[in-house]
């Protein structure tokens, strides 16, 4: 009998644990694989990219709709606040790459080891090697059944994240408990992922990045939204931050159109062209894209995609042509074939429904004594930090919540 038992031991639960256990909580983590954190291990490549130094105010701004509902937890457990944490366990985070957060190492086992010291001092047990088959409520108990034992706890956190990088045992696994205990799954998909392209003519310009770019998302003749930033070309499709970010609302048969440059109008190029071309009416037109900060083979690529030569003068060049050349640089268009799948994704979108969980404590409001932190909830972040600041914060968020009610027993 523990007073909380916490499925999943990746970043959101063993930091739930930490700050419970501090509090003289009884924490039991319960982990399916026979290491914990798996996920943490595979973010950023190894490296970890584990918050971002946005301000506050434009920090929440990075969650799409869910905004209102993260706020909370983010301003409980700030940036800062992370920074701080790791800098007593002698981890040093820096930035790099436009506000990324990574230990100074650039090893995320660096940051497992630290919450798993935490966990050992505070005498949090975890049980590997141990799948969850079903959680009962009854009589403000929770029973957790596993394939070898059972527990019986006065809190339970799911914890268990969505279903992105399968192979690291994030398998839907806390959807299917939630709803057993009477909550809404609201339908999840990849998140944070690349996009293949239908027809695509673009496999030469794979691994070139358009720089401050724009993509435009529209569907059905109706813009959806846009981003601006890097937008790279893979072999399949497109990729880069612009449309990792954007992927959380991009469907199949959508149409993704590319503004290659800071001119939005393809009126402006088709002038920049026809002023070029009365100084220098020999130069290239390949020459006048670059000159718009357009890489070479992506310039390459627009002028085969109007069937012209590549050293084709500006001189000759007519109204038609000019046009065409014009609405590529201001707005390629691309018609979305699919998303990248879990096995490439960063994250879920979708899961455990917002408005059935309290924002403030991370508590169901349908079974009290029930808590959910991280991914397994309708939360899913911008890449660059958001989505592992949140598991943290909301893991913390679930644990004062618990403590509130708690006796105080305090592990200093």
């Amino acid at each position: 009998m523990y007073d909380l038992v916490i499925i999943g031991a990746g970043p959101a639960g063993l930091f739930s644990a930490i700050n419970s256990a501090r509090n003289g909580m009884r924490v039991c983590i319960i982990e399916k694989n026979s290491t914990a954190a798996k996920k943490l291990l595979l973010s950023g490549s190894g490296q970890c990219n584990i918050s971002n130094t946005a301000p506050q105010a434009e920090f929440i701004r990075h969650y799409g709709s869910s905004d209102r509902f993260v706020k909370p937890s983010l301003y409980n457990f700030s940036n800062n606040d992370m920074v701080e944490y790791f800098e007593r366990k002698k981890i040093k985070l820096v930035e790099i790459n436009e506000g990324k957060l990574f230990p100074e190492s650039m090893r995320a086992q660096d940051i497992l080891n630290a919450l798993l010291d935490d966990c050992e001092s505070l005498h949090v047990e975890i049980k590997y090697n141990e799948p969850v088959l079903n959680v009962r409520h009854s009589d403000a108990v929770f029973s957790i059944e596993t394939n070898n034992n059972r527990y019986q706890s006065t809190h339970l956190l799911i914890a268990t994240g969505g279903k992105s990088y399968p192979s690291t045992g994030s398998t839907g696994d806390g959807y299917r408990f939630a709803r057993s205990l009477g909550h809404t799954i609201n339908d999840t998909a990849p998140a944070l992922t690349s996009v293949i392209i239908r027809n695509y003519t673009m496999a030469e310009c794979s691994g070139i990045a358009i720089r401050e770019g724009t993509a435009h998302l529209f569907r059905n003749g109706k813009k959806v939204c846009e981003r601006s930033g890097d937008i790279l070309f893979t072999h399949k499709g497109l990729s880069g931050p612009v449309i990792l970010n954007m992927s959380r609302y991009i469907l199949q048969d959508d149409c993704v159109k590319i503004q290659m440059t800071g001119i939005k109008l393809p009126e402006e190029i088709e002038e920049v062209c026809i002023e070029t071309a009365s100084v220098s009416g020999g130069r290239s037109v390949r020459s006048v894209l670059t000159s718009l900060a357009i890489p070479e083979r992506i310039a390459a690529a627009i002028i085969n995609a109007a069937k012209l030569p590549q050293d084709f003068p500006l001189s000759r060049l007519d109204k038609k042509y000019r046009r065409a050349i014009a609405e590529s640089v201001t707005g390629m268009p691309f018609i979305v074939e699919r998303t990248g799948d879990y096995n490439e994704a960063m994250a879920t979108r979708g899961g455990v429904a917002l408005n059935e969980v309290n924002s403030r404590g991370m508590e169901s409001r349908i079974v009290p004594g029930l808590f959910f932190a991280g991914e397994v909830l309708d939360v899913d972040g911008d890449t660059g930090g958001y989505n592992l600041q949140f598991a943290f914060a909301s893991g913390k968020a679930a644990a004062d919540r618990m403590n509130e009610s708690q006796p105080t027993k305090k592990h200093e």
